[in-house]
């Protein structure tokens, strides 16, 4: 804490631990005023430093989700500082009966004896804002763990959502969505978060441990095959897990363009450049019409059962201007589409395909160049490749991109079973199904694979 005013004396520089004095809720501030020897100052939570000739301000930084703290503890706390706080007429500073601020009797969180037990509570309507403002405040949360997914679940495939949280104070400590998904060809699953790439519980440490708890006791009283929580780092090391089956690409771009076209390896560069010689043209869409002909036909020649059309609707109308489609056509027909989301300052291109078109035209090169040079254009920082399985297409592709595989840990708790989950495309078993699944007419699949896909989370 800086503490500035007119008498040079009193221009001192406080060192107190930021996290020992505050905590933040989007759109409240705190201030408290008081006196300091002879001059009048305040103290703002958030606020920006300022002077003027009546007041001088500190600024405490906002502090990680891990210690959010409720608002009423922490005035409390602040107006019972400012009590034993005083400035000697030399500018020394005093503290009643404490040698130093080491000795002075604030944490980042609540003592046991003061905090009020965790409660693990159920998303419903009227906390939607509440969970999504604690999601964009955590480092930890991801776009996967936001409230709309519980809806996405629900109406796009009727499955039920279980998205618990950990709440003390009346401040929400930690978040765990879930869904469940129940099928008689692919098993009975609790998966944090189905359709997703990541989940898992995010919180301060208490919190996650009671709610990774409440998932165990959940997926029990469900009797559900396995419960499944997806991460980036390993959680549970001693947990049954497939750590060597997914990565992750994802990368920083420049916000300049030509930076980032230069950075792409001269091969995968000679492609991008291929696809803006023949004159394709990138077009941002209101639908999802154009995307869902290019997807389907994409996924229907790798042998894989497309997501119904009310899919990508729920995801378009959830979670509105964080969700993008962009098109590719080469004079005025569909090449390529994909559907991206917008986290923070990443975008996640998630939902893509090509039609006959691309291959020729390089339009999957040039869609993804596309993307990324209006997302650097408009002040995203982090381009997130998405999910690949090691020894696919896909992974390959993307490390032809310069991206680096970052290993996904995806654990589980056995509950009904003995044996992990094995329902890739890998799997032998699943070859035959795939090689007829491609020789299906486009019209069969469209309307034969949302009745599979919806239990393939």
């Amino acid at each position: 804490m800086t503490v500035f005013g007119k008498n040079p004396a009193l221009r001192r520089r406080w060192l107190v631990p930021a996290l020992a004095l505050c905590g933040y809720r989007a759109g409240r501030c705190v201030e408290l005023t008081g006196r300091m020897s002879n001059q009048a100052f305040s103290i703002s939570i958030p606020g920006r430093l300022t002077r003027d000739s009546r007041a001088n301000r500190a600024l405490i930084s906002k502090p990680a989700c891990d210690t959010y703290l409720n608002l009423n503890r922490m005035e409390e706390r602040l107006r019972a500082l400012l009590q034993d706080f005083h400035l000697g007429s030399d500018g020394s500073r005093v503290f009643q009966g404490r040698e130093s601020m080491s000795e002075y009797p604030f944490t980042s969180s609540p003592s046991p004896a003061r905090r009020e037990k965790l409660s693990i509570r159920s998303l419903d309507a009227t906390n939607k804002e509440r969970w999504d403002a604690f999601v964009d405040a955590c480092p930890a949360a991801t776009f996967f763990h936001r409230a709309g997914w519980a809806e996405v679940l629900r109406q796009a495939f009727g499955h039920r959502a279980h998205f618990l949280y950990a709440e003390a104070d009346g401040t929400i400590q930690g978040v765990l969505p879930l869904g469940h998904i129940r099928s008689r060809l692919f098993g009975n699953a609790l998966i944090s978060t189905p359709f997703c790439v990541l989940g898992g519980a995010v919180g301060d440490e208490a919190a996650c441990t009671a709610l990774e708890k409440a998932a165990i006791e959940l997926a029990q009283s469900l009797q559900v095959d396995h419960l499944e929580l997806r991460h980036s780092q390993p959680h549970h090391p001693g947990w049954p897990a497939k750590r060597e089956l997914y990565v992750n690409f994802r990368k920083a771009i420049d916000p300049d363009p030509e930076v980032n076209l230069k950075a792409i390896p001269r091969k995968q560069r000679a492609m991008v450049r291929k696809g803006l010689e023949a004159g394709l043209q990138g077009e941002i869409d209101t639908g999802i019409d154009r995307l869902y002909l290019a997807y389907s036909e994409s996924v229907r020649n790798l042998g894989t059962p497309v997501f119904s059309r009310r899919y990508f609707e729920t995801l378009k109308s959830v979670f509105g201007p964080e969700c993008e489609v962009l098109t590719v056509t080469h004079q005025g027909q569909i090449v390529a589409s994909v559907m991206s989301f917008y986290f923070r300052d990443a975008v996640l291109p998630y939902y893509g395909g090509g039609t006959a078109l691309a291959r020729d035209l390089k339009g999957n090169d040039f869609m993804y160049w596309d993307l990324m040079r209006r997302a650097c254009e408009r002040g995203v920082r982090v381009f997130d490749y998405g999910r690949s399985k090691i020894g696919t297409g896909s992974y390959s592709f993307k490390k032809n991109w310069g991206f680096n595989p970052e290993p996904l840990h995806y654990e589980f708790q056995l509950v009904n079973t003995t044996q992990l989950p094995d329902i890739n495309p890998l799997n032998p078993k699943y070859r035959l199904f795939i090689d007829a699944w491609k020789r299906l007419p486009l019209p069969v699949s469209r309307w034969l694979g949302p009745f599979l896909a919806r239990s393939l989370g």
